[in-house]
Order: C-alpha cells, then sequence, then structure tokens
C-alpha cells in the first residue's frame, strides 16, 4: 500500500447531490483502492455543517483546506465536471505546491447540478 494522503475534489451540490454523495463514495472507494488515505472533506463535515448555509459552508470550506498541508496529492475526479468549490481546492493547492491529479472513474458521465464542463489548467 501506498498510503498517500490524497484530498479527493468531487461536486458536492448540484441538481442530486444523493448523486454527488455517492459518486464521491465511489472516488474514495477508489482512492482506497490505490492504496491511499483519502480525505473528503464534503462527505465529513456536511454531516454536522449545513452547505446551504453560507456561513457553515465557508467554515467547511476553511477546515478542509486546513489538509492540504498535510496531502501527499490532490486527486480531482472529473466525470461530474468540476464545481466552483472543486476549483477553489484545486487553486488552494496549486497554491501550495501540491500535486493536482486528474481522475476519472468512468462510472457516471453526466454532468448535472453546479458541475460543468472544463479545460484542464494543472498539469
Amino acid at each position: 500500500m501506498k498510503n498517500f494522503k490524497v484530498i479527493i475534489e468531487s461536486p458536492y451540490q448540484g441538481f442530486d447531490m444523493q448523486d454527488n454523495i455517492n459518486y464521491a463514495r465511489r472516488c474514495m472507494l477508489h482512492s482506497l483502492q490505490k492504496g491511499e488515505a483519502p480525505f473528503l472533506s464534503h462527505l465529513l463535515y456536511t454531516q454536522v455543517l449545513d452547505d446551504d448555509i453560507p456561513e457553515e459552508r465557508k467554515m467547511g470550506l476553511t477546515l478542509a483546506q486546513v489538509w492540504y498541508d498535510a496531502a501527499d496529492l490532490c486527486a480531482v475526479y472529473t466525470d461530474r465536471g468540476i464545481s466552483i468549490g472543486m476549483e477553489e481546492g484545486i487553486n488552494h493547492a496549486l497554491s501550495l505546491g501540491l500535486t493536482v491529479e486528474e481522475r476519472s472513474i468512468g462510472h457516471d458521465k453526466s454532468k448535472k447540478g453546479s458541475a460543468r464542463s472544463y479545460t484542464p489548467r494543472w498539469r
């Protein structure tokens, strides 16, 4: 096992949030199967913080950024596009010099809700 500490970026908010949550769980499993130790703040913090309340969303995003200092890699799962929150995470990772890796699990090609198509800019 590699045991890399990996920040996972995948969409959370959107047309069908439950689909995004299920997708994030599949991303986590993919990372675990690669021998990594993934962290998905959008699955953890939203259990106690309300993402629809701006102050609580900001708190979650701010606290998530603390984990980037300990991470070895930021993995961006792109099957459902890139959300605004994901872009913030990507930009923060890049500002710290953290490697950002594009990934696809190929199980979900829909781009619902706030996720949108993109052109990779961080290679």
